[in-house]
């Protein structure tokens, strides 16, 4: 593939991410894809839009009819967990694959918010209605019955149904006892889910001192939320340290703009003075 090609399509990843934004109910699945598209410039929507369609048909198949609930989300995690094996990647759970829906869909491992995901896609596919829930440290799915009882599902370890007062005592067996808040416990939104799939993917190549994907990542952030000061500040840096002078420079002086006061405003000014200069003073 061209250069030329490649950044075209990496354009358009962007621009269809974009566009998806826009939409009034934005579609989850898609925007995954979207965001995969960025590290895989080539990759075809549809035959991942495809695959869930026929996960899904799977899971209604067991469940012909008006079918139960309980019996609706059994045959979820038997499709999903006990023949595809998809399953959490506790060998290597910071690999940013992790986080792209394509490379979920065909390694068959993942991560909890990833793994949700597909829960959510398949599920709303067959006819049942799960949400994305951010829990602390361990994104989770919801099902809510129409008398209001929830059912929380562990996509990360095999699909397993909790109650909300398990939810509770496995964060204070976490964390010493501390309450949770129950609006940890409520339904996000999709574009609530995307924001914290590039979060992930902003640690693990800020760790890794990738900028070039870091980058591109902290764009799409901006994209979901432009005034986001943080983003912008480690977006110019990054574009700093690529050698974009110009587009570092325009950031920085966003950030300073937004935040004039910020405990490393000073560190700040003085990276764009020196980018200015052409010293090209960086702040770590």
């Amino acid at each position: 593939m061209t250069l030329t090609l490649t950044r075209d399509l990496e354009g358009r990843a962007r621009a269809r991410f974009a566009e998806l934004l826009g939409r009034d109910l934005v579609p989850l699945d898609e925007a995954a894809l979207a965001i995969a598209q960025e590290e895989y410039p080539a990759l075809e929507p549809e035959a991942y839009l495809t695959r869930l369609d026929d996960l899904a048909a799977r899971v209604a198949r067991r469940v012909p009819g008006p079918a139960r609930a309980a019996s609706a989300l059994r045959a979820l995690r038997e499709v999903l967990h006990d023949e595809e094996g998809l399953r959490g990647n506790d060998d290597d759970y910071y690999d940013p694959r992790n986080s792209f829906l394509n490379d979920v869909l065909d390694r068959r491992l993942g991560i909890p918010i990833t793994l949700a995901l597909v829960y959510v896609e398949v599920g709303r596919r067959a006819g049942l209605r799960l949400e994305g829930v951010g829990f602390p440290g361990h994104f989770l799915a919801k099902y809510v019955s129409p008398g209001g009882v929830e059912v929380f599902v562990d996509a990360y370890h095999g699909g397993e149904m909790l109650s909300a007062d398990e939810c509770v005592a496995r964060y204070k067996a976490r964390t010493g006892g501390k309450d949770l808040d129950p609006r940890y416990l409520a339904a996000v939104s999709p574009r609530q889910i995307l924001a914290r799939m590039l979060q992930n993917l902003k640690r693990v190549y800020a760790e890794r001192k990738d900028d070039v994907r870091l980058f591109w990542v902290l764009d799409r952030i901006l994209l979901l939320a432009p005034g986001q000061r943080e983003a912008l500040r480690d977006r110019g840096l990054a574009a700093a340290r690529l050698g974009g002078a110009a587009a570092a420079i325009r950031d920085l002086e966003a950030y300073l703009a937004l935040a004039p006061a910020a405990a490393d405003a000073d560190e700040v000014r003085a990276t764009v003075a020196g980018l200015r200069s052409g010293r090209g003073a960086l702040l770590n």
